[in-house]
């Protein structure tokens, strides 16, 4: 029964390849679209709120077509004024809640649906059952797939490729002396919200196949209000 319901959860939808390398607003692959008003959607995804001239020198546009953009975008951007010391604020750009139907969501309302009928007429044991079924699956896939990567940077980098194709635009940057593993997309937001499971497995999923001698730790989380998953790494 579990694994029925299980393939309900790891449908998977792949969009968005990205490279290994870090990303640069530029060159970014993920970033070559054929519109415009695209590409802005992803930088805004990727990297957080930004003001019009930010917009304008990633796109290598005008500040005026970028307004133009963000008219046309109607209510999938917000503009709000961002308190930095003295002087004018700087207006920054995000998305809203309505711009997320235009990322992977992995089937979310049924998948949501689904967990409610699990609990509502299994009980709290057989979702948890089937969460704990899904990371095992995932834990062996994922052992697979890294198998004879040595170094922890290698490691992190063929996870985020394996995320990426999963849909949550992952990414992989230096920070101090570690890494940070970022995830500008949950493509299972609307189950994760229903059900913490999934984010406590998916932060024990990256510590066991990254090894018991690195650390990982989750230091943004999209469910406190955060604009993305960011996990920070040190071996």
């Amino acid at each position: 029964m579990s694994i029925l319901f299980l393939n309900f959860f790891v449908i998977k939808l792949t969009v968005l390849k990205m490279s290994d390398a870090l990303l640069d607003p530029v060159t970014d692959p993920v970033l070559e679209m054929d519109r415009t008003s695209d590409r802005l959607l992803i930088l805004l995804k990727t990297r957080g709120g930004l003001t019009t001239k930010a917009l304008a020198a990633a796109l290598d546009i005008s500040v005026p077509a970028v307004r133009q953009h963000l008219r046309g975008l109607g209510t999938l951007v917000a503009m709000e004024e961002r308190r930095a010391g003295v002087g004018r604020p700087p207006q920054v750009w995000r998305l809203t809640e309505a711009a997320q139907s235009r990322f992977p969501d992995t089937h979310g309302e049924l998948t949501v649906r689904l967990i409610e009928s699990i609990e509502g007429v299994l009980g709290s044991a057989a979702l948890d059952r089937v969460i704990d079924d899904r990371f095992a699956q995932m834990l062996q896939s994922y052992r697979q797939r890294l198998d004879g990567v040595s170094s922890v940077g290698g490691k992190l980098r063929r996870l985020a490729a394996i995320r990426t194709e999963e849909g949550y635009m992952a990414e992989v940057q230096r920070h101090d002396d570690g890494w940070l593993l970022i995830e500008n997309h949950c493509p299972i937001c609307a189950a994760a919200t229903r059900c913490q499971g999934f984010c406590r497995n998916e932060l024990a999923l990256f510590r066991s196949v990254l090894g018991d001698d690195v650390s990982v730790e989750r230091v943004e989380h999209l469910l406190d209000s955060a604009d993305r998953c960011v996990y920070a790494v040190r071996a």
